[in-house]
């Protein structure tokens, strides 16, 4: 059956857009062979209770049920999770509070299903200032980093709001980490996010000098390579993360966080490759695990063949302001049928505006990731009569 809608792609027109089939990607459960994969996962909330950003108390605002229904689906494609993350909307309305339930619940979920999770640990309870204390950032990710550990979890170790806040050079971040690494009880995924998803962290490392920062980070990689699992940097420079994936210490990973180029950084070249750690696999799973399971059997061809079109609609979502990618990550499950609404915490779904949306239905269609056409048809109508636009 063909589906067509109107769609307003721009601030003047509708225009009449005919869905395509939905692909079939497959069964793929088993994890993958050839290369580590986390998806970061978002959260669904609780329409009448969605609070607003960093107010939220435990359980406050969360839809649990959906919740976790959405890492069930992410761990029977094959991915390990990354839960509370940048992507739950960390530090954009999910509050610390809120995500030591969520991690709660996620290592407890895993256990039942056999899937794998990885853990935000930061310091996001920590009101950033100038005038912090080294000592105050280090208890504060102790805390969380304790929080983890403490559920037998995996860490990984957020971006610091508050430490990019009071630290005065690389130093100063070399202390941090050097303490925190000594501690954890085994190797962590560190995770160094660019101020295009978090404004606040701008000149992490001591320096807006990237050369610089980078070359701090690594000496701290160097300096604890046997706490270190492996690096998640995401700076949508490709470049940037090939030449810091050459000068790793051996044994720690590159994931690539960088959301406009992974599958070539993914399928990597005769020097190596990056392992990943994305959000917009929240949004592509289907696609992305049969993409893994090519690569798995050294179809290079058909992995670039599935992951290819993903391109273009990942770099749609992730477009500036980049740190409003969770809206559009929203949508799509909301699109797909794993949540009844389009609600997130904080008021999230208004960050986007119509037309993005509507460009991001085209893009999902030309990928083949809207599963029903029907239903994304019925739910697309909904969301444009509520906004004015139906």
């Amino acid at each position: 059956m063909t589906y067509t809608i109107d769609l307003p792609l721009d601030d003047s027109t509708r225009t009449p857009y005919t869905l395509s089939e939905p692909r079939d990607f497959g069964s793929h459960s088993t994890p993958f062979t050839s290369r580590v994969a986390y998806a970061a996962a978002h959260v669904v909330a609780t329409p009448s209770l969605s609070p607003s950003p960093f107010r939220g108390r435990a359980g406050e605002g969360v839809d649990w049920d959906a919740t976790l229904a959405y890492r069930r689906h992410l761990w029977s494609h094959g991915f390990a999770v990354a839960e509370a993350m940048d992507t739950s909307q960390r530090g954009m309305g999910l509050t610390w509070p809120m995500a030591q339930e969520l991690i709660k619940r996620s290592i407890a979920e895993a256990k039942t299903v056999g899937g794998a999770v990885a853990c935000g640990a930061g310091t996001d309870h920590l009101t950033p200032s100038p005038d912090r204390r080294l000592d105050e950032v280090m208890t504060a990710y102790e805390s969380q980093v304790g929080t983890v550990e403490g559920l037998s979890g995996r860490v990984i170790l957020m971006a610091s709001r508050a430490l990019a806040a009071c630290a005065k050079n690389g130093d100063d971040y070399a202390r941090v980490y050097d303490r925190i690494l000594s501690q954890v009880k085994q190797p962590v995924i560190i995770h160094w996010l660019g101020d295009m998803f978090d404004p606040q962290l701008a000149g992490y490392w001591g320096s807006r000098d990237v050369s610089q920062a980078m070359q701090t980070c690594l000496a701290i990689l160097h300096a604890h390579a046997a706490k270190v699992d492996g690096i998640k940097i995401s700076l949508l420079d490709a470049d940037r993360e090939i030449e810091m994936r050459r000068r790793l210490p051996a044994g720690v990973r590159m994931y690539t966080g960088d959301d406009f180029n992974y599958p070539a950084l993914i399928l990597g070249d005769e020097r190596g490759y990056s392992d990943a750690l994305l959000g917009i696999f929240d949004a592509i799973a289907p696609a992305a695990a049969a993409a893994f399971h090519a690569l798995d059997a050294g179809d290079t061809r058909r992995y670039c063949d599935l992951l290819e079109p993903t391109v273009a609609l990942s770099r749609h979502i992730f477009q500036a302001p980049t740190y409003y990618y969770k809206t559009g990550i929203t949508f799509l499950a909301y699109l797909n049928g794993h949540q009844d609404h389009f609600t997130m915490l904080g008021g999230q779904e208004t960050a986007r505006a119509v037309q993005h949306l509507a460009q991001l239905f085209v893009l999902a269609d030309k990928a083949g990731l809207l599963r029903d056409p029907a239903l994304a048809v019925a739910r697309m109508k909904a969301y444009l009569a509520g906004r004015g636009a139906g």
